[in-house]
């Protein structure tokens, strides 16, 4: 996997780089000691993994990972800190490393890191995946405590990062589903369903109103009232992807 290693302080990325050593598959594309750094290499290099320390001058680890726009690398949080173990889960986070970073412990998440990636993907597993791609004609089963709901895909307007979970926007109903946003990104109709920014994914056939808005981003207005913020670096995308 290529890996950026983010950390404030230069012997703990060393350290790191010097325990990550005998795992070959863990190819280390670059270090960053602040999110600044790290926004830009990330933007360069598209790493599939980060080790990211929380505390850091000016953006913390967090803020770091909201600033990311379009599909995230996976995270491993590296830090002195136990208190935000629950916060570093809401963010998805593969695993959370407490400093100093003991051997074994490094070695269960590699591993398990390793294993992912090794597994073969059979011919009717790719098949599977392939056809798990949908549509706004597709209908989905939707759950969120006593109620149910069997809704069209396309009556969907918005997908709405909450954390671990994603609220859907139909009607006048916003239920939670038990989902990533990037895990629903990879289902969806990239025809259909465009990634705005890190919380959202619109449905563009329910655009009514489109307005620049600051830096460069764009500000689109849905039919039933709901204003989502595109990102700069995401405009440029939509307005190819809109454009004849």
């Amino acid at each position: 996997m290529r890996t950026l290693i983010v950390d404030d302080e230069r012997l703990a990325r060393n350290e790191l780089k010097r325990l990550l050593e005998p795992y070959t598959k863990i190819e280390i594309v670059g270090e960053a000691a602040n999110a600044e750094e790290a926004l830009k290499l990330i933007e360069e290099q598209q790493p599939e993994l980060l080790f990211l320390d929380i505390q850091m001058p000016g953006k913390n680890g967090f803020e770091l990972l909201s600033s990311i726009e379009g599909k995230s690398p996976e995270v491993i949080f590296t830090t002195a800190f136990d208190e935000y173990a629950i916060k570093a889960f809401e963010f998805n986070a593969l695993d959370y490393l407490l400093k100093p970073i003991d051997t074994e412990r490094l070695k269960e998440t590699i591993h398990r890191i390793e294993e992912n990636q090794a597994q073969p993907e059979s011919p009717a597993h790719a098949s599977e995946r392939a056809e798990k791609v949908l549509g706004e004609n597709d209908q989905v089963f939707v759950k969120d405590g006593e109620k149910c709901w069997f809704v069209k895909l396309g009556k969907i307007r918005l997908f709405e990062s909450m954390g671990n979970y994603v609220r859907l926007h139909f009607d006048d109903q916003k239920p939670l589903v038990l989902k990533s946003l990037n895990n629903l990104e990879e289902r969806l109709d990239p025809n259909t369903y465009f990634r705005a920014n890190r919380k959202h994914i619109i449905n563009l056939h329910w655009i009514e109103k489109i307005e620049p808005w600051f830096s460069g981003g764009l500000l689109v207005t849905l039919q039933g009232g709901d204003k989502i913020e595109i990102s700069r670096r995401q405009a440029i995308r939509f307005k190819e992807l809109m454009s004849l």
